[in-house]
């Protein structure tokens, strides 16, 4: 019997330092976020990074918690609860960090006599700290818990031209009626170094302005390029003006070079640039949460402000989206009759 697994990041279980610090250990202790030795990443994040932060990210998700919860929980709780009424095979919502893990989701899978899964990471994108995180704790789970259980991984969707409709039209709402200087794309960053480490030759990927726009087997796993795809594809969609668009990347770690422009010092430069009303896109996130909601809807908004700026709107994520519903439905339900998957 077939089903379906959705997999997010994952989120605290309230906005307490002592609900927030064993979910900060859980996040940042995975190899894939950072990728240094062990040795080195222990005292790195238990010795240095868990002795402050905690307190201070707990202030941020206090900003942003709903009554019902993490949005980032309830937003994918909706999206989960509407995919199950267009679908007749069972779906279960997992988190690769925090209480709501996947072995739990997989086991409410099994529970229904499903053995055949198809993996979603709920991701557009590929990327070491979140797409492949999830999909390699999926199977790890699987190997250990459920071995009898089959997976299949839908791929990331950047650029699939029903997702890229899809997107351009929540854009296009959020847009109407608002006459601004420019819109930004913002993605979450990462380090240089995983965008070299993802590339299956070991070459291609130089990260000098070029090789995202020179066609290889390497952007199948470059995050850059596909963050890139994203925005030209939606852009060429709405017929958006070129010297009106571009792309940044938010949340970085001091000391290693991450990928730029650097959202924050972009709130900074538009306002000298006569950019005065800026709209702000998140589509590396399909639901909001800490990243979109504090980071950009918030202290954005405020950076953005003060250095001159007039009028600023956060574009919310696709979150439970009646459209996008329908789209992961379409995918799910073709997968089922079918066994293919979407092209990306």
């Amino acid at each position: 019997m077939k089903g379906v697994l959705l997999l997010n990041l994952g989120s605290p279980d309230s906005p307490t330092p002592k609900d927030v610090k064993p979910y900060l250990d859980e996040f940042l202790m995975d190899e894939r976020v950072i990728d240094v030795n062990k040795v080195l990443r222990n005292i790195l994040v238990r010795g240095i990074i868990l002795q402050t932060r905690p307190k201070k990210s707990a202030e941020a998700y206090s900003k942003i918690w709903w009554e019902e919860g993490s949005p980032l929980i309830v937003i994918s709780e909706r999206f989960t609860e509407k995919l199950k009424k267009h679908t007749s095979m069972p779906v279960a919502l997992g988190m690769r960090y925090g209480s709501m893990t996947i072995k739990n989701a997989m086991q409410e899978l099994k529970d229904k006599g499903v053995d055949d899964v198809m993996i979603v990471p709920l991701y557009p994108h590929y990327a070491m700290s979140s797409f492949e995180t999830v999909v390699v704790k999926a199977m790890d789970v699987q190997k250990e818990f459920f071995p009898n259980m089959k997976l299949t991984t839908l791929p990331a969707f950047y650029k699939n031209p029903d997702y890229i409709k899809v997107l351009s039209e929540s854009i296009s709402e959020a847009l109407e009626g608002f006459d601004y200087d420019h819109i930004l794309f913002s993605y979450h960053g990462i380090p240089e170094r995983h965008i070299k480490k993802s590339d299956p030759t070991k070459y291609h990927c130089k990260i000098d302005g070029s090789c995202c726009f020179t066609n290889s087997v390497a952007h199948h796993t470059c995050y850059r390029h596909q963050v890139y795809d994203t925005t030209e594809l939606v852009k060429a969609e709405l017929g958006l003006i070129e010297e009106k668009v571009s792309s940044s990347f938010q949340s970085r770690l001091a000391g290693d070079p991450w990928l730029k422009p650097y959202t924050d010092y972009e709130f900074e430069r538009f306002p000298k640039e006569g950019k005065k009303k800026l709209a702000v896109i998140t589509p590396a996130f399909v639901s909001d949460c800490l990243e979109t909601l504090e980071e950009i809807a918030m202290e954005g908004k405020e950076q953005f402000l003060e250095a001159g700026g007039t009028d600023y709107i956060h574009i919310p994520c696709l979150n439970d989206r009646d459209s996008w519903v329908e789209l992961m439905a379409k995918w799910v339900n073709n997968w089922e009759r079918t066994g293919t998957l979407p092209h990306s």
